[in-house]
């Protein structure tokens, strides 16, 4: 890495360095899963009445109001359009691809509730609702769904179809939702 790149990610946030030292950006969305998968687990524990640290609490609402949004815009402006562009049709990609958008809009739609949720809770510790704590089980369920068919089925084809200027214009998008610009690497 060059000096220029290692002063400005001294400024980043966490995301924003961990997107530029990752190769490709589809490593970068395997690891959104894997934070998504976290936050799950946390939601999980919120549901069974456990307290969460102040630090926890933090990490979901972190995930579910800015980096999940990045994450979605990441795959529907540029992973399943380029997918949709090099996949051969025995690939059977747009019905898979079409579930996926439905499950992006149900997150989107969904993530909000959550939000407010998590934010009206006195502390860690809170109780929640029945009704509450059911809207964020199935929440959490229906993301952990999503998440292996995004990790079983799209994101080996993804490897296998995607070219590397497909690779590096998605890393330069990437980083552009995330206000960083590009180096000269990622160009």
């Amino acid at each position: 890495m060059g000096k220029d790149s290692a002063r400005h990610l001294g400024t980043a946030k966490p995301e924003q360095v961990k997107i530029r030292a990752v190769e490709s950006p589809l490593d970068f969305i395997y690891e959104d899963h894997a934070r998504e998968r976290e936050v799950c687990a946390l939601i999980d524990r919120l549901v069974s009445a456990a307290s969460l640290k102040d630090a926890e609490m933090h990490q979901i609402l972190a995930f579910l109001e800015d980096q999940l949004p990045q994450h979605l815009a990441d795959e529907e402006i540029d992973l399943f359009p380029m997918m949709l562009k090099r996949c051969d049709p025995e690939d059977e990609i747009e019905k898979v691809i079409d579930k996926l958008h439905s499950d992006h809009g149900h997150a989107m739609a969904d993530a909000p509730a959550i939000v407010a949720i998590i934010r009206a809770l006195d502390t860690p510790d809170s109780e929640l609702s029945d009704v509450e704590s059911r809207q964020m089980a199935e929440f959490a369920y229906r993301a952990r769904r999503h998440l292996t068919l995004e990790n079983a089925v799209i994101l080996p084809i993804a490897r296998a179809r995607l070219t590397d200027e497909d690779l590096r214009l998605m890393k330069m998008h990437m980083l552009e939702r995330r206000g960083v610009g590009p180096t000269s690497e990622d160009k």
